[in-house]
């Protein structure tokens, strides 16, 4: 059990959401997926008196053996050619157990890898087993402030899931969708909504894991006010 004020970075509102259904008192910062967003957000978390940061919400998969809902608790984290440890007792209080969760490292990515060929090329030049956009700036700032940091994730599209184009740029900065542009992609290419649902299904999945996980883990950490 540690007793910490954890701060949680994520990318999306429902991506909060979620965590706020089992951590009402947790400080959280939106990203908004994007990477001013997330130095805007680590930089809130750490200035408001954060005493440990967790980067949270989904994740794509680069091996191809990780189907959406895998939670993953990474040792560590992969960025800018450096590979950060995550601090271990955190990752234990967020509920790392061997056979439960997966360990290895995680990949950040300033950018929306939509293509599987090049989740899966990414996957073999790091050997990391997933990616996100928000666990880099994680790490490095937690590092700079001498903070413990961990990462909790699900996995949402798999390493053979190429994501329509739409999801690269429909997200709007405070973390939520940009209905309009959305319409506009799929006006131009209506071939993407076969893809926008199965995404959709992927992200309900992992969603679904994520939230059964939390429910079994929440006692592990507690939240001080």
């Amino acid at each position: 059990m540690i007793d910490r004020n954890v701060g949680f970075l994520v990318g999306l509102k429902a991506e909060a959401a979620l965590l706020r259904q089992f951590f009402p008192d947790a400080p959280i910062a939106i990203s908004g997926a994007t990477p001013e967003g997330a130095r805007r957000g680590v930089d809130r978390l750490v200035a408001s008196g954060a005493s440990g940061l967790v980067s949270f919400g989904l994740a794509a998969g680069l091996d191809p053996a990780l189907a959406p809902g895998s939670i993953i608790i990474p040792d560590a984290i992969a960025v800018d050619g450096r590979v950060v440890p995550c601090d271990p007792r955190l990752r234990r209080a967020l509920g790392a157990k061997d056979g439960v969760t997966v360990g290895g490292a995680l990949l950040h990515s300033d950018t929306v890898v939509l293509k599987a060929e090049d989740k899966q090329r990414l996957g073999l030049e790091s050997g990391c087993c997933a990616l996100d956009m928000e666990s880099g700036f994680v790490a490095q700032r937690a590092r700079e402030a001498r903070l413990p940091f961990a990462a909790l994730r699900a996995v949402c599209d798999s390493a053979s899931r190429t994501l329509p184009p739409a999801t690269a740029f429909a997200l709007s900065p405070e973390g939520g969708v940009k209905i309009g542009m959305l319409l506009q992609s799929l006006a131009q290419n209506p071939a993407q909504i076969g893809g926008l649902i199965a995404i959709g299904l992927d992200a309900g999945r992992a969603r679904k894991a994520m939230a059964h996980f939390l429910k079994i883990n929440r006692p592990s950490v507690r939240f001080s006010r």
